[in-house]
């Protein structure tokens, strides 16, 4: 009887701790709450921290109703894959195409190509004349141009097969011309169709040589009509967001900014397949090199030129004209950083031992003392390590593309720089970390598409395969062409128009030069020189 009184305590004890304990939890679950609310508003506080500061602007949606504006006949000069692309810009695709991407769409939902073609505006055009000089691709540029699967209105005829490019310049009926050549014909082209009245949209880059970049800004400007040269990446969303970034100074001042390419497969070296009906009797080969410095009978050696032709200087640019053209107009669009004081640039043929003359690895110096800037490129042709672009301030870095969550075409992330004065408190207060982001701008995040080669990876992660207008998926290069086709109806200006054209082929150049030369090359403003 003597342990009952203990255990009856015991128990009493344990009784009222129950109810002290039942009695807290209103109190204890009041302040889970008040600190999930406060958790809820710092995290609230560093997400998107700058979204406060960012004087918001929306993008323009795509705009219709070009079906009532006046009709425009154009011509293509080069229907090889990029004419292609082009062309398909516009509207036209060739039945091979159509069938091929419809049936990729029914096999695999994620597939938006197909959608994304069916879905582009009817820019009012027809395509009436098509020149190359390889039949195939001629008898592919007529196939398209009569295609009845296409955006709108079903076409009224097929286009014209021309086998030199000025009779096409001398039909009347043509208005505009895509220029989609190797790069050694474009000056020629651009600068006979400026002459014949056409308008001009000319792939990049602009130019093979600095000289012919000179001749053909001279006569754009002298005849007046409307250039668009081919850095479909003006059109990309998060490049004019970036813009409005840094024109606010939400990254502080800028020195350093840092472009680079890796790409890792034949293909993206441009070892293109030779078309097993290349021949001499398909392929005018004699016409084809005329503008180049060095001639070479027709061959095998000629077949392989002729396909591959990006892996020459005599008739392309090499990774500055045909790469870094890219990231430096992108960087001109998003800074408006001009042409260089200086450029230097080293490289070599490290790993494609093909009979190239052009380097498989490159780097470039660009040098803005007025700017107080620096701008790094660097490519290689053998490793697909994702980098991305980082555009380095005081106060923040901007990351696009590569690894930095940004992803791809539709975006990047500002990362605050821990030695920041701009957001000196927020970071002493712990309201911005500078391991973690505090601005993502990402519109097409929640979309999911099927690209999954590497050479699809890399055109996306660019801004050269699709971008987002009002979280609409949308090809820059049709609304780089539609840019085109409007700035000729409106007496506008097109966003890569002939001076911003003139500033990637001066840079360009330059760099190229300093490869050649092995010396920094400076640009003379005045006389229009490279020194």
């Amino acid at each position: 009887m003597s342990d009952q009184p203990n255990k009856q305590n015991q128990t009493n004890l344990e009784r009222r701790d129950i109810i002290k304990g039942l009695a807290t939890v209103p109190v204890f679950g009041l302040f889970l709450a008040n600190l999930w609310r406060k958790m809820s508003r710092d995290a609230a506080k560093k997400a998107n921290l700058l979204s406060n500061l960012i004087q918001e602007k929306s993008a323009p949606a795509v705009i219709s109703g070009l079906s009532d504006s006046k009709h425009l006949n154009i011509g293509v000069i080069g229907y090889g894959g990029r004419g292609g692309h082009l062309v398909r810009g516009a509207g036209f695709a060739t039945p091979s195409w159509t069938d091929r991407a419809s049936e990729n769409a029914r096999k695999n939902k994620l597939d938006k190509g197909f959608a994304t073609f069916m879905s582009q505006e009817d820019l009012n055009v027809s395509l009436v004349g098509v020149c190359d000089l390889f039949d195939v691709n001629a008898n592919n540029g007529i196939a398209a141009s009569a295609n009845e699967v296409r955006p709108g209105s079903k076409p009224s005829k097929s286009a014209v097969r021309y086998r030199h490019y000025k009779e096409l310049l001398a039909n009347d009926e043509i208005d505009a011309v895509i220029i989609a050549t190797p790069d050694h014909w474009h000056s020629r082209i651009s600068i006979d169709a400026a002459k014949a009245g056409k308008h001009v949209y000319c792939e990049k880059g602009m130019t093979r040589t600095f000289d012919e970049a000179v001749d053909v800004y001279d006569t754009i400007i002298e005849t007046g009509i409307k250039f668009q040269l081919g850095h479909q990446n003006r059109q990309v969303e998060a490049n004019e967001k970036a813009k409005q970034i840094i024109k606010q100074g939400l990254l502080g001042p800028i020195n350093m900014v840092e472009l680079t390419t890796n790409r890792n497969s034949p293909w993206g070296a441009w070892v293109w397949n030779i078309h097993p009906d290349a021949n001499a009797k398909t392929l005018d080969w004699d016409m084809f090199q005329e503008p180049s410095p060095n001639k070479i009978p027709f061959g095998k050696e000629a077949l392989e030129r002729f396909f591959r032709w990006r892996c020459w200087y005599d008739y392309g640019t090499g990774l500055s004209g045909d790469l870094f053209s890219h990231d430096f107009d992108a960087l001109n669009q998003i800074m408006d950083i001009g042409i260089p004081k200086y450029a230097s640039s080293t490289g070599g043929i490290y790993f494609y031992k093909d009979g190239r003359d052009v380097p498989d690895v490159w780097n470039a110096t660009l040098e803005y003392p007025d700017k107080d800037l620096t701008v790094l490129y660097s490519a290689t042709l053998s490793s697909n390590n994702p980098r991305g672009n980082r555009i380095m301030g005081h106060d923040a870095t901007m990351q696009m593309g590569g690894q930095s969550g940004g992803g791809s075409v539709h975006g990047f992330v500002v990362t605050a720089d821990s030695e920041s004065t701009q957001y000196k408190e927020r970071l002493q207060s712990g309201i911005i970390n500078p391991k973690y982001p505090i601005y993502t701008y990402s519109p097409g995040s929640k979309q999911i598409d099927g690209v999954t080669s590497a050479t699809s990876r890399y055109f996306a992660n660019k801004g050269l395969l699709y971008t987002y207008r009002e979280g609409k998926r949308v090809d820059p290069t049709h609304l780089h062409i539609k840019d085109w086709l409007d700035s000729i109806r409106n007496d506008g200006t097109p966003k890569c128009n002939i001076e911003v054209a003139f500033h990637e082929a001066v840079a360009c150049h330059m760099a190229t030069e300093s490869y050649f030369q092995g010396r920094r090359i400076e640009w003379d403003p005045v006389n229009r020189k490279l020194i």
